[in-house]
């Protein structure tokens, strides 16, 4: 109810002044509130008044000249009017008032039952319904802004988890517009069956889902690490639905798993130079034993002995040092240089690979230069070792590889993608370490040089895999 210290204002649209009258005096009979009451009989000039909230409250006769107070009732409702509006109908119209509610109007009188005691519950019940209503739609607004506003997306589906209302931080993280989406399931945007079918158990057996992480695929098949917390709900008409909150974490994993590395990096670092020291104390010794034994013992036979000692004391030397600079940060000269020229020298390197394997080679550069500092001979050693890992990872004649430079804003992204092996989920944790490897023939050094010259370049290196689907190389530099 408005204030009981102001005067309600009313207005009353009616196109016949002795109708206005009457009216007039029996809202002057109610002796509870105070009053303002206005005229007004042209139609046009009524839906202004609306619009414009001028009033507390509208009496609107259905016969307005060329056109009717229910055409009134619709038109303002297009334009979201939420002024309360009560149409006054002829003899026996009930059932045209009963439409005027549910076009919008709050209540309905027949004039020829107006008194002043009915006009009284009229006023009282559509000033407390408007005020209800305002205060619906206003929290309506207002958790419609929380949830377009809301960093995370949001979204309602209905009971196949098919989309069917989403923020935009839902269509920013899949890549899919908020029309592609009504058509799509939350369960095709899921990367593996196993954790599906394990959500939509619990999902169905307890009807809510809390800070489950899941790992999902966008439009461009780029996998996002989420939480994911779902529920369902009945609507008004009993239906079900579902509603639910998506938190990309990838971010946070790729830190978590940058520090995982770092700290794997710095302990393998400390141990290989405890491992060379405890090493090589003996290595000298038997270098200086060989060496004294050499002159005593020159005839020839013998020599080819010493020639075999030596040459495996100086291998095993070689091996502690490589696996040495395999930890220790590179020494890089960085000069402003393109990552388009990298690759190209890059490929070229590797060009005899990918022929005798006749694979399918792609290249996919931005139309501008991708400047970055870098020390272009340091980074082309990273690059061909990623590449050269891709194409032994394919098959002859069906292997692809894909290599394509994009702009990230503040970064450029390279993506090395092959449609090879891919890498196992045990396996993707430990790549990187020095001396791991899959192959009969390998060493493991080549991804561990690789990741130690990207880091010496302050660019990140991820790699995105699922087993026997190929795996993809991902790495971001600073622009220049």
């Amino acid at each position: 109810m408005t204030n009981r210290g102001l005067p309600i204002r009313i207005l009353v649209v009616d196109d016949d002044e002795d109708d206005f009258l009457i009216i007039t005096d029996y809202i002057k009979g109610i002796t509870a509130y105070k009053f303002q009451i206005d005229w007004c009989f042209k139609y046009d000039d009524a839906v202004n008044h609306i619009f414009n909230s001028t009033h507390d409250l509208y009496f609107v006769d259905y016969m307005l000249g060329e056109k009717t107070g229910l055409e009134l009732i619709q038109e303002v409702k297009l334009k979201n009017s939420e002024e309360p509006v009560i149409l006054l109908t002829g003899i026996d119209s009930r059932d045209l008032g009963i439409q005027a509610m549910r076009n919008g109007a709050v209540d309905y009188l027949e004039k020829s039952e107006l008194n002043t005691e009915k006009i009284e519950r009229c006023i009282r019940f559509s000033l407390e319904r408007s005020i209800y209503i305002k205060a619906l739609k206003a929290n309506e607004r207002k958790f419609h802004g929380i949830f377009e506003k809301s960093k995370d997306p949001i979204f309602l589906a209905d009971e196949n988890l098919m989309f069917r209302e989403v923020n935009s931080a839902t269509s920013e993280l899949f890549r899919f517009s908020r029309e592609e989406l009504v058509d799509i399931s939350l369960w095709d945007l899921f990367a593996g069956d196993q954790a599906k079918s394990s959500f939509k158990a619990q999902l169905e057996q307890q009807g809510v889902v809390e800070n489950k992480e899941v790992e999902m695929f966008t439009r461009l098949k780029e996998k996002k690490s989420c939480i994911l917390s779902v529920s369902r709900e009945i609507n008004q008409s009993g239906a079900w639905y579902v509603q639910g909150i998506i938190r990309d974490i990838t971010h946070l994993k790729k830190i978590e798993k940058a520090n995982l590395q770092i700290e794997k990096l710095q302990s393998a670092d400390r141990l290989l130079r405890t491992l060379a020291h405890e090493v090589r104390n003996p290595l000298t010794n038997l270098y200086l034993s060989l060496d004294q034994l050499k002159p005593a013992r020159s005839d020839q036979e013998n020599m080819i002995y010493f020639d075999i000692f030596e040459r495996n004391l100086r291998r095993i030397d070689l091996l502690i040092s490589e696996l040495l600079d395999s930890a220790r940060p590179f020494e890089i000269s960085l000069e402003k240089t393109t990552l388009q020229a990298i690759i190209d020298k890059t490929v070229a390197a590797s060009a005899d690979r990918i022929s005798l394997k006749d694979i399918s080679l792609q290249l996919d550069y931005p139309d501008q230069p991708a400047y970055v500092m870098a020390d272009a001979g340091k980074l082309k050693i990273a690059f061909l070792n990623i590449v050269i890992n891709a194409i032994e990872a394919v098959k002859p004649h069906s292997g692809r590889l894909t290599i394509s430079v994009s702009d990230e804003g503040p970064h450029y992204k390279v993506s090395i993608e092959d449609n090879g092996t891919g890498i196992s989920d045990e396996n993707l944790s430990q790549i990187f370490d020095p001396y791991f490897t899959s192959k009969p023939n390998g060493f493991g050094l080549g991804l561990a040089s690789a990741l130690n010259i990207i880091r010496s370049h302050k660019a990140s290196l991820d790699v995105q895999s699922t087993d026997g689907l190929g795996a993809t190389f991902i790495l971001l530099f600073e622009k220049a």
